[in-house]
């Protein structure tokens, strides 16, 4: 720790320690433990249909036996690319029986977000949803082309494992089910696309597990400002940490009932709403898609005591028109992160549910919280303090020198729960990391302050990114996409204020001669079909030209201060 002692351990959660004992085992183990113990209990609950602790055990392991008859062997990458439910929960658990490394895709990512994850995960499997399936065939061709051409070590995938979410609908509802869920299995042919449900139906006794704490767990992907994604690659004991930590923190046990409303795929809802309940052996309600009324509904039905969300759901869901007649009665805890919750919707939920909305912060390359409010005494739009064996500073970006308590710098975090490092990145380790008074920190790229409390609060971002309700979108990512429009000669992303989603995404667009009949719709919807969702530029402007500095380079600086001060600006008198 620094030289003084952290102020916020005046603050510390009462009766729990301050160092976490890790299980030395793998996350399989977690599940394992859970269906050994608690076989006959619902461990998810679809749309009203359960899935038993057994049940989710066998089917995972019969996945891991297919996925090993395919080639798949210990520490190799399998995508996972699914909306929340039962088979993404299978999926993760049956990849990790494998001994495989889970690597988690956003399920709305188009063909060419997809080949860069294909490409540099060197994966050769992945599990996919039927409604996306058109994306990853041109993928699967790519692969099982260069595995015809250059034999049998050629990268590329070799199988896609074909998702239908209906199959896990059991019993009737009355829930309203998104398209996608009540879709009817689609036809499948050619090599390589295989059913999962035939795929599970024929699959081998898998081997005996292998996986200990230091062994290859998961990766997510996060991207820098070069724009490339790259995959932060966590070890059982890193992500271990987060799930153990967020439960002991919030004191739960295996008779919570959580809601899962946040992507599995994002690393606050694959520790918060996946990993820890299934560590606790507690319920997991999932949903595929946020729906406030759905939501409401399950609350009531099933008794949910826990639901870890974003503020744009909370303000969705308090928006509710029949809100004051929605039985909300069995919550207990309300949690989450991302973006900062309003200040007016927070006095409104703890007004309307007598909860306090208790945010953390987390990242990436630490799978989630590394700061967390104390839930006897959480302060509002605040990072929280460090959790458990985290050592958090505010050090100056230039200097690495510690920052005096009050006076901005930027986080650096030394904790168990950080990444090994980037995949086959040397040089952003580099960059990522420093070394300490002897111990390697992780700068987060985040400008912060801390308060007399100890207390971190997020002041600004030194990387540059936008933080579109929760999900980080890096803008050269997206210039590099709209670069692929014939009528983009220049583009800059930058972030622009949003009252629904905090900051959204605009581009600042230069045309391409010939193409000045472009206009701001046709753009947009362009971009909708090569770009995640919420990538995408909700705004774009068309400029004559773009500030550049002497060696060429755009100056996104000084258009997003331009960008903010207008944002700022108040309105013109009338």
């Amino acid at each position: 720790m620094s030289a003084h002692a952290p102020a916020h351990f005046a603050h510390w959660p009462p009766g729990l320690p301050r160092h976490l004992g890790l299980p030395q085992t793998s996350l399989w183990a977690n599940l394992a433990v859970s269906a050994w113990r608690y076989p006959d209990k619902p461990a998810l609950v679809y749309y009203d249909s359960p899935l038993s602790y057994a049940a989710l055990r066998d089917e995972a392991e019969r996945l891991a036996g297919h996925l090993q008859a395919q080639g798949v062997a210990r520490g190799d990458r399998v995508l996972l690319a699914l909306q929340n439910s039962p088979q993404w929960v299978i999926g993760f658990y049956g990849i990790l029986r494998a001994d495989a490394m889970a690597v988690p895709v956003n399920p709305m990512n188009r063909a060419e977000e997809l080949r860069h994850l294909v490409a540099d995960s060197g994966a050769r499997c992945a599990i996919v949803a039927q409604d996306r399936l058109d994306d990853w065939l041109p993928l699967l061709a790519a692969g099982r082309a260069a595995r015809r051409r250059d034999g049998e070590e050629a990268p590329g995938l070799r199988q896609l494992l074909v998702v239908t979410y209906r199959d896990h609908l059991q019993r009737p509802t009355d829930l309203a089910l998104p398209d996608e869920v009540a879709a009817a299995p689609r036809a499948l042919d050619g090599e390589g696309v295989l059913a999962w449900r035939e795929a599970l139906a024929a699959a081998p006794r898998p081997a005996a597990p292998q996986a200990g704490p230091e062994d290859l767990c998961v990766m997510p992907y996060t991207s820098g400002t070069t724009g490339a994604p790259k995959g932060c690659v966590h070890t059982h004991r890193s992500v271990m940490s987060t799930l153990v930590g967020g439960t002991v923190w919030f004191m739960r046990t295996q008779d919570a009932v959580y809601l899962a409303t946040l992507p599995f795929f994002h690393v606050t809802g694959l520790s918060g709403s996946l990993n820890g309940p299934i560590y606790l052996g507690a319920t997991i309600v999932i949903l595929s898609r946020w729906d406030r009324d759905t939501a409401a509904r399950c609350i009531a039905r099933h008794q949910v005591t826990v639901w870890q969300s974003i503020s744009t759901m909370v303000i969705d869901f308090l928006a509710h028109p029949a809100l004051d007649r929605l039985d909300l009665r069995s919550l207990q805890g309300l949690r989450g992160g991302g973006a900062a919750m309003p200040e007016a919707v927070a006095a409104q939920l703890k007004a309307r549910t007598g909860l306090d909305y208790v945010e953390g912060y987390g990242l990436s390359e630490t799978l989630a919280a590394t700061h967390i409010n104390p839930v006897h005494r959480p302060k509002r739009q605040c990072l929280g303090i460090p959790v458990f064996d985290v050592d958090a500073r505010i050090v100056d970006p230039d200097t690495l020198q510690e920052r005096p308590d009050g006076e901005v710098g930027e986080i650096v975090i030394h904790a168990p729960q950080v990444m090994r490092g980037y995949w086959n990145a040397p040089q952003a380790d580099a960059e990522a990391f420093v070394t300490i008074d002897g111990r390697r920190f992780l700068r987060t790229g985040d400008l912060a302050r801390i308060d007399a409390d100890g207390y971190f609060f997020m002041v600004d971002r030194l990387k540059r990114m936008i933080n579109a309700s929760g999900f980080k979108v890096w803008p050269a990512e997206v210039e590099a996409l709209l670069y692929g429009h014939p009528g983009v000669q220049e583009a800059c992303v930058i972030g622009t204020r949003d009252p629904h989603r905090g900051e959204t995404v605009k581009a600042l667009v230069v045309r391409r001669a010939g193409h000045e009949g472009l206009d701001e719709a046709a753009l947009i919807a362009w971009a909708r079909n090569c770009m995640a969702a919420y990538k995408c530029p909700r705004q774009v402007e068309f400029v004559a030209a773009l500030p550049k500095s002497g060696t060429g380079k755009v100056q996104w600086r000084e258009l997003q201060a331009l960008e903010s001060a207008r944002a700022a600006a108040p309105p013109p008198d009338r």
